[in-house]
C-alpha cells in the first residue's frame, strides 16, 4: 500500500488499509491489480479523475487538426481560372492543410478524361517542390481527384 504522501506502508491487510483511508477521509484505489500482491494507493479519487480529464484536454489542445480543403475544376476550365485555383492551393498548403483537387466531368466530357489528367499533372508539377502527392489521380464516379499535402519541414 502507498500512502497519501507517497510513503510506503508495505503489505497491509485490506480492512486496515480501508480504515486508514477512511480516517484520512480519502479513497483506497487499486493502482496495479495484476501485481502480486496488488498495489493500492490512498488518494482523493475525485481529484485524481479531475486531473486526468485536464491532462486529456491539454493533450487535445496540442493536437494538430488536419483539414482537407477542396478545389474543383472542369475539363473546360480556362488557363487564368486554373492559375487562380493554383494560387488558392498555394495558400492552403502554406497554412499546413491538405488539398483535394477534383476535376468534375459532365455529360460527354467523360470521354476526354485525358484533359482532366493533364490538368492534374500540371498542378502536380507546379507543387512538386513544396508538396507531396498523397493520392495519385484516381477516378471516382464522374470525377477525377488527387490529394496533395505539404512537405514536412
Amino acid at each position: 500500500m502507498i500512502g497519501a504522501e507517497n510513503e510506503q506502508h508495505g503489505i497491509v491487510p485490506i480492512q486496515e488499509a480501508l480504515a486508514l483511508a477512511e480516517s484520512q477521509q480519502l479513497d483506497l484505489v487499486e493502482v496495479s491489480p495484476t501485481a502480486v500482491p496488488p498495489v493500492c494507493r490512498i488518494m482523493d479519487y475525485g481529484k485524481f479523475k479531475y486531473q486526468q480529464s485536464k491532462k486529456l484536454q491539454e493533450a487535445r489542445k496540442k493536437q494538430v487538426h488536419v483539414v482537407v480543403k477542396e478545389v474543383k475544376l472542369r475539363p473546360k476550365t480556362d488557363e487564368h481560372d486554373l492559375q487562380t485555383k493554383i494560387k488558392h492551393l498555394h495558400r492552403f498548403l502554406e497554412e499546413g492543410n491538405k488539398a483535394k483537387v477534383t476535376v468534375v466531368f459532365r455529360g460527354r466530357e467523360i470521354t476526354h478524361m485525358e484533359i482532366g489528367k493533364d490538368a492534374l499533372d500540371r498542378i502536380a508539377a507546379e507543387f512538386q517542390d513544396i508538396a507531396v502527392i498523397e493520392v495519385r489521380p484516381k477516378m471516382e464516379g464522374r470525377s477525377l481527384f488527387m490529394i496533395i499535402a505539404p512537405k514536412k519541414k
